[in-house]
């Protein structure tokens, strides 16, 4: 996939504020506040920066840490990892696999198939309803 590359002073005339904070300068919201934490309805999750789909909710559980989270993304290109080192903690990172925006990061305890938890950031995403 072809990366998307813009200026920082690009990204912050298309996105809001605190998208910024969250996508480019991996920031991360407050748990229980996203516009998507809860959310049941039915569609495809893409970046909020590029538009790259990126979650199915078919895949979308309630895992109960304050964040939308998913089990797999829509394909192995979607998503890209890197290790995550701050905050005293050893985790791994999940960016959009076209314009490296931050999403959030991916844990090992989701349900099956994957036993994986994709934790993302409701700033990170707009969901495209079905």
């Amino acid at each position: 996939m072809e990366k998307l590359k813009k200026k920082d002073e690009e990204w912050k005339k298309q996105l809001t504020p605190n998208q910024y904070y969250v996508t480019r300068q991996k920031g991360t919201e407050p748990p229980f506040t996203g516009e998507y934490e809860s959310c049941e309805e039915a569609g495809i999750y893409r970046c909020v920066c590029c538009g790259e789909p990126l979650f199915d909710s078919a895949t979308k559980f309630h895992s109960g840490s304050g964040w939308p989270s998913f089990f797999a993304p829509v394909s192995a290109l979607a998503v890209e990892t890197e290790t995550d080192s701050s905050h005293g903690m050893k985790r791994t990172e999940i960016k959009c696999g076209k314009c490296d925006g931050h999403l959030g990061h991916v844990f090992e305890d989701g349900p099956k198939p994957t036993g994986l938890r994709y934790c993302v950031n409701s700033l990170a995403l707009k969901l495209e309803k079905k």
